[in-house]
């Protein structure tokens, strides 16, 4: 019979032995590997908090206790604990579970923002409110190594350690990582105490001899608990936390559920703030994601357990264009140096890396420090490339507007998985950027169709020197190729028809979808002219003047409609005195739900046949205007 299918909530897992509590231990991890082989998703993470997942529902009590994990994407486990395992088929598809916590799937989450380093704010705020409202829950935030070198979280720590009687455990799950290894000083202090050769194995021998004596319980472990603190301040001094007055625990060995559990206990019953320590491997119990040496299965795409390659072969995808480009122009100009806020291979600045490493800078999961730090590599004469995804740069915003354009620095931003993304969800899409960029003076704004576009307009972003420069590109396989009729100052024709009855501006990756959508207006016998603005920020005017020339303008985003480019040209346009309607198709103003991103796009009015019915309809509601 299996332990975690009638395993209805948190409360269960009281009742189990620990026989039955391995066995459970097992089932997880292979409904963990079943799952995400099967619809793809984060599987490292998940697999290395099993046991501290167990641990925690077992000393707490979820939702009374709020648990709130930074990021979410080693959630899995918390929702199998929930009663949520026998969803886990539907994992990431439309309709089925999130990737991520949800608050419409369960009482028992509470955040379900994927940006990093917020766990503890959120901590924060929720002991404040028990405090003033004289509750004696505890909140327990859960948060990486990785997400421990985002400033917000220092922030928070700081006003943390303040609260001396707020009953809040801060869990560090350490396990070297967030995509990749951790880096900076933080990670090398954390490093120091998890390899520190002679703290191991003296606790090892310890904790042995102690097991071996009669009477073992929790005495014993309240003595060993004593003689590592001894051995810590010997050993490991703990200074990074204790010195901001938080009472700190550990390091605790992830693997090991009694252990953790013990840690736990400790914390919950101090009454204050604790810092629990643990150390854990990601990818625990599968070898082949712990051997993984990209990422160690990170985030996944439906592979086959017995081996770990994808089922598919996914086609070349615009970050492989991006990694290829910025090896050439980091070849021919010494001064180009690249940024990344600890995603140095998802972004594509891996390969530049390998070949120039001094000039190439993960500065964590800090991508506010990231543009400011990027602002001075430019005031010192150098040429960054700033690469992360597109929702990430909204945490950035205030650097970019003052610290990049108000300072006229030549500052590159490369924005991978712009517009939306699909199966993450709401808050990986990146459909804010191009609103946001849009009041930034001064910033220039690209936005290529296919794979040459990027090329080209990459090496255009770069040889700006007075100004922040932005290109965006979406998730997945690049286009093909979409070649010009003529370029007309910096925007592309590529198709014209004599008739001027509509003017099609497709942006960036949808410029097949407006080149397939003019092709069914055309058919219902209207002539058309498409276009690709490429650089979308400044518009260029003889871009508006053209607006003139035509009966109706579609513009067509993958960005919110609102402040985005539709919104930009029909504000030039009308500036101009041209009174030609625009119709702007983008993504409406709302956090959407997980689907894949077709699916998406389909229910947003984003294909073909949307846009030309869209297109028929007010063209003939014009005509019958006219006629009355």
């Amino acid at each position: 019979m299996s332990l975690l299918a009638n395993l209805t909530g948190p409360a269960d897992l009281r009742d189990l032995s620990d026989d039955d509590l391995d066995r459970l231990a097992a089932e997880i991890r292979e409904l963990l590997i079943t799952s995400v082989a099967s619809n793809g998703g984060h599987l490292g993470p998940n697999l290395g908090v099993v046991e501290l997942g167990m641990a925690i529902h077992r000393v707490f009590e979820s939702p009374a206790d709020r648990i709130v994990w930074d990021t979410g994407h080693q959630a899995y486990v918390h929702k199998m604990l929930t009663g949520r395992a026998s969803q886990f088929a539907s994992l990431r598809t439309e309709g089925g579970l999130s990737g991520y916590p949800s608050r419409a799937e369960s009482e028992h989450d509470w955040v379900e923002n994927s940006h990093a380093s917020t766990s503890l704010s959120y901590a924060d705020g929720m002991a404040k409110a028990n405090h003033i409202l004289g509750k004696d829950d505890h909140v327990v935030a859960v948060i990486g190594d990785g997400a421990l070198t985002g400033g917000m979280a220092w922030e928070a720590l700081n006003n943390i350690a303040a609260g001396t009687d707020r009953r809040l455990v801060v869990v560090v799950n350490d396990n070297g990582r967030s995509y990749t290894p951790t880096v900076g000083g933080l990670a090398n202090r954390l490093t120091e105490i998890r390899t520190n050769p002679r703290y191991e194995p003296a606790l090892s021998v310890i904790k042995e001899r102690l097991n071996r004596s009669r009477g073992i319980g929790p005495m014993a472990y309240e003595a060993l608990h004593a003689i590592k603190k001894g051995m810590k301040d010997v050993l490991a001094p703990q200074g990074l936390f204790e010195d901001l007055g938080l009472k700190y625990i550990g390091p605790v060995h992830g693997h090991d559920r009694v252990a953790i559990e013990h840690a736990l206990t400790q914390a919950k019953r101090f009454g204050g703030p604790v810092l629990v320590h643990v150390l854990t491997t990601k990818g625990q119990g599968y070898d082949i994601a712990v051997a993984n040496d990209n990422d160690q299965m990170h985030q996944a795409p439906p592979f086959d357990r017995e081996t770990g390659d994808a089922v598919t072969v996914a086609p070349a995808g615009w970050t492989s264009v991006f990694r290829d480009e910025i090896v050439r122009i980091a070849d021919e100009r010494p001064d180009v140096v690249g940024i990344t806020a600890a995603m140095l291979y998802p972004v594509g600045l891996d390969a530049f890396a390998d070949k120039f490493p001094d000039r190439v800078f993960d500065v964590g999961i800090a991508e506010q420090h990231a543009v400011t730090s990027a602002a001075g590599l430019a005031m010192g004469g150098l040429h960054p490339v700033v690469a992360v995804y597109a929702t990430f740069l909204n945490r950035a915003f205030d650097q970019v507007l003052l610290d990049v354009a108000l300072h006229r620095c030549g500052v590159t931003f490369v924005l991978d998985r712009a517009g939306v993304t699909g199966e993450d969800g709401a808050s990986h899409n990146g459909m804010w950027d191009m609103s946001l960029m849009q009041i930034v003076p001064g910033l220039r704004l690209a936005a290529p169709r296919d794979g040459s576009q990027l090329r080209e307009l990459l090496r255009e972003a770069v040889d700006v020197d007075d100004a922040p420069t932005v290109v965006r590109f979406a998730k997945g396989a690049v286009c093909d190729d979409l070649p010009a009729i003529e370029r007309i100052g910096t925007f592309d024709v590529l198709s014209r028809d004599e008739a001027h009855d509509v003017l099609v501006i497709a942006i960036g990756s949808f410029g097949h979808l407006g080149a397939e959508a003019a092709d069914l207006i055309r058919a219902a016998g209207h002539g058309v002219t498409v276009v690709d603005p490429r650089w979308v920020k400044p518009v260029d005017p003889a871009l508006v003047e053209l607006a003139g020339s035509f009966a109706l303008v579609v513009t067509i985003e993958d960005n919110g409609r609102q402040g985005g480019v539709g919104s930009a040209y029909t504000a030039a346009v009308r500036d101009a005195g041209i009174s030609t309607p625009v119709q702007v198709h983008g993504v409406e103003q709302e956090f959407l739900d997980h689907a894949k991103r077709n699916v998406i796009l389909g229910r947003l009015g984003l294909t073909p046949q949307a846009i030309a019915d869209d297109t028929l309809a007010a063209l003939k509601l014009s005509r019958n205007s006219s006629d009355q």
